[in-house]
């Protein structure tokens, strides 16, 4: 908890959150810098409660290896630019992982997991187009060991579970890559605010609520945060602040005197998945299998069948399925959206709302599912499938973000982007997937752009390229493989 005795009278760094990107940019900022005073505040009573737990998140490991929506078809020919993009930031993190195991920082690797991911279709159509994504990916080298099958035998050997009880003439294809990984990035999350912790000093005081972040003449920021224990209010002095709040940061942004901020809203959608509760069917499958979202459907629909690791046990998802709360966050208010609402936004998110009008029906149609329904959406992947043996789980919230457009007034954007002041004294989070498996990517970027001369020196750089070697590369193959296999070593996969 905050004291008179534990608080500082001013901060380098005020992370605000308790998730996955403040462990990342904290444990960063601390390794360039060991000097560097950092205080970290998180609204609940632990850390990774929200979008970080394991529940809450998908959690595969983003890698672009089987998610289909990052290859679109374009003009007859498939667009690999996205996957490479994904691809290439989520090896950053698992550089950065394999960089704290060499240095004895981490020592338990079971936070992630080797599982293969495949991609699944059904329809001739499909079918073409997983053939021309496979040939397309075939030729990089960063997806050069994918697998393509029409064959239901080989098929039947990656996934057994969804090929029983097949017809012959179903028209079906796969593709898979073995490196794929399972993450848990609740445990990973816990792992790394311990080696704050433990190694920096730098403990998370939780029970924390951050209400606002006002402009300070002398320092740069002053953060009002108050003890939900005890209700006293503290106002933190910070050079920098990053607002890494999962679903609630934009209320905290819209309080922050920046232009930068303007026109941005948000739009929440939880998730619902299908859980397994029966032993033997989840030990069937050990596979991320991922198919193709319907025509009208966003991104964050595609249907998958994971296998996940969650607390020590082995478990199977089937999902996700779209559910709808005005809330931001899991542990929210009602009124969240209501007060996202802004003169400054009113225009973006209207024009967002009349060009999304398909999403809406989405939402519509997934909220009208009764349990029996979305069973038999199951059994497109699980033919035999018992009601009996599922059940379903409410996940996290999510907040898409929405941001004006020259054109359409306002746009709904899939994805994660962070605003920043022209100084880069203050940074903010928005979005989601892939967040969470992109999360070092994305906080070196915060680092650029908040501490500069950290990483500008001589051995900013020299550190920064033993660290995360394909972090500002230009990646070739050899780079690519050499370090791939070493960090596959480092973290046992």
């Amino acid at each position: 908890m905050l004291t008179k005795e534990t608080l500082q009278t001013e901060y380098d760094l005020i992370c605000i959150g308790g998730g996955i990107m403040s462990a990342n940019l904290a444990l960063l900022a601390k390794i360039f810098n060991p000097e560097l005073k950092v205080l970290i505040l998180e609204r609940l009573d632990k850390v990774a409660q929200e979008s970080s737990a394991a529940w809450n998140n998908a959690g595969t490991g983003h890698s672009a290896l089987c998610e289909l929506n990052y290859c679109p078809e374009e003009d007859g020919k498939v667009n690999i630019d996205k996957a490479i993009q994904i691809c290439k930031q989520f090896e950053v993190s698992k550089q950065f992982w394999a960089y704290l195991v060499e240095n004895n920082l981490i020592k338990d690797t079971s936070f992630v997991k080797q599982v293969p991911h495949h991609s699944w279709v059904f329809g001739k159509d499909n079918v073409d187009y997983l053939e021309k994504r496979y040939q397309t990916m075939k030729s990089h080298f960063m997806f050069d060991t994918i697998q393509f099958t029409k064959d239901k035998q080989n098929m039947s050997k990656w996934f057994p579970l969804i090929m029983r009880n097949r017809s012959d003439n179903e028209a079906l294809a796969a593709s898979r890559i073995d490196r794929g990984t399972e993450v848990n990035y609740g445990q990973l999350t816990e792992t790394l605010f311990g080696v704050l912790e433990t190694q920096f000093n730098t403990p998370v005081h939780c029970n924390v609520e951050v209400t606002d972040v006002d402009p300070n003449p002398d320092i740069d920021w002053t953060v009002e945060a108050k003890d939900l224990n005890t209700n006293t209010v503290y106002n933190l002095e910070a050079k920098h602040v990053f607002i890494g709040a999962g679903g609630g940061s934009l209320l905290l942004l819209q309080k922050v005197e920046i232009e930068e901020k303007e026109g941005y809203g948000g739009f929440p959608v939880s998730g619902v998945w299908l859980v397994c509760k029966n032993q033997e069917i989840i030990n069937q499958h050990l596979a991320k299998v991922y198919s193709k979202a319907g025509p009208n459907d966003p991104p964050m629909s595609t249907p998958h069948l994971d296998t996940r690791f969650i607390n020590g046990k082995q478990e199977l998802l089937f999902g996700p399925f779209a559910g709808f709360s005005p809330k931001f966050l899991k542990e929210g208010s009602n009124l969240d959206l209501f007060k996202s609402i802004k003169m400054d936004n009113l225009s973006s998110m209207f024009g967002a709302f009349w060009h999304n009008l398909p999403l809406t029906n989405y939402l519509v149609n997934q909220l009208s599912m009764s349990f029996e329904d979305r069973m038999e959406e199951l059994r497109t992947f699980v033919k035999d499938a018992k009601d009996e043996d599922w059940e379903y789980i409410t996940a996290g919230q999510r907040v898409q973000i929405i941001k004006k457009d020259e054109y359409e007034g306002g746009k709904l954007q899939f994805g994660t982007e962070v605003i920043s002041s022209k100084d880069g004294s203050i940074t903010c989070l928005l979005g989601a997937s892939p967040g969470a498996s992109t999360a070092t990517y994305i906080m070196l970027d915060v680092l650029y752009k908040a501490f500069p001369e950290l990483l500008n020196t001589k051995s900013g750089k020299e550190k920064l390229q033993q660290m995360v070697p394909f972090y500002n590369a230009d990646l070739d193959e050899d780079l690519f493989k050499t370090t791939l296999k070493d960090v596959e070593k480092k973290l046992k996969l």
